[in-house]
């Protein structure tokens, strides 16, 4: 019983150390501003990464899996269409609208389900698929601003663009690596996961340092200075990162990047205007389709 919802432990223990991992980011953003704090989370999540491979090659008792050109193809495919999600949401924020831009990044569940589909020939059953459908709606709703909201009045457009821009390049990201570590091994598993997100790391820190040293270097630098509170954000995002590859290749990516959506749902059962004011109906929908959404996706798996 436990074996075949593993995935599904692995996801939530996933959700949550994101959310530590963007408590510690949003610390930092304060003081290296936006790119740094993004750079923090490849940076220093690199040792944490190669730590974790070195662990489970010991503990399975073999070498991790050399990847061949296909392997770092997906691989290198997801890394970067994870840093373009971000630059596209970094350029979201800069619209008073950006509220709007992240609803529409909630649409990632569908768009991962659509691309498994079309690159991974992973066939969903109609339950999950009602279910990805569902959790979707569910979140976008609690994401939209409600109607007395303070928006400054702006064309919509772009963000909206933005938003679903992004969604489509995290869903590739997600598809990316599955990608990859399904071409690892045909039976893939942690030590599988592992290769794949040191792979991932890699590309991504060198890459992004390399760009930020030349257009931003006095970001780096501050990056370098603020080294120890950038620690626990690096762990925290090489363990988020690890468990979200072992969840791949557990099971199929749309089932666990909808999962991943319960941290909107305890975002939403802690946060404090849910404690402190009278959840509107819409907040309530939109957390009854969420679970809904999460029941069909176990369900359908």
């Amino acid at each position: 019983m436990i074996g075949a919802y593993l995935w599904a432990f692995v996801t939530v223990g996933a959700a949550a150390a994101q959310t530590i991992r963007n408590a510690a980011q949003k610390g930092l953003t304060a003081e290296v501003g936006t790119w740094g704090a993004t750079l923090v989370r490849f940076l220093f999540g690199l040792p944490f990464a190669v730590l974790f491979l070195l662990l489970a090659s010991l503990v399975f008792g073999r070498l991790p899996p050399l990847p061949g050109f296909w392997a770092i193809l997906w691989i290198g495919l997801g890394a970067l269409a994870q840093v373009l999600a971000t630059a596209l949401m970094l350029q979201a924020m800069r619209l008073r609208s950006f509220v709007v831009a992240t609803a529409f990044t909630k649409t990632e569940p569908v768009l991962v389900l659509l691309f498994a589909v079309a690159f991974l020939a992973e066939v969903p059953t109609l339950v999950m698929v009602a279910g990805v459908v569902a959790a979707t709606w569910g979140v976008a709703v609690l994401a939209w601003p409600p109607p007395t909201a303070s928006l400054v009045r702006r064309d919509t457009t772009m963000p909206a663009l933005l938003g679903t821009g992004a969604a489509a390049l995290f869903a590739l990201a997600a598809v990316g690596y599955k990608g990859g570590i399904v071409t690892l091994a045909e039976t893939p598993g942690f030590l599988e996961a592992s290769t794949a997100l040191v792979v991932a790391q890699t590309l991504q820190a060198v890459v992004m340092t390399l760009v930020l040293w030349q257009s931003q270097p006095g970001v780096v630098q501050a990056v370098c200075v603020r080294w120890r509170p950038s620690l626990l954000a690096g762990f925290m995002g090489a363990l988020a990162s690890q468990l979200w590859f072992f969840a791949f290749a557990l099971t199929d990516v749309a089932a666990v990047r909808t999962l991943g959506l319960v941290e909107i749902f305890f975002a939403q059962l802690l946060a404090r205007r849910i404690f402190r004011e009278t959840p509107t109906i819409c907040e309530l929908a939109g957390l009854a389709l969420l679970v809904v959404g999460l029941i069909l996706v176990l369900q359908g798996v």
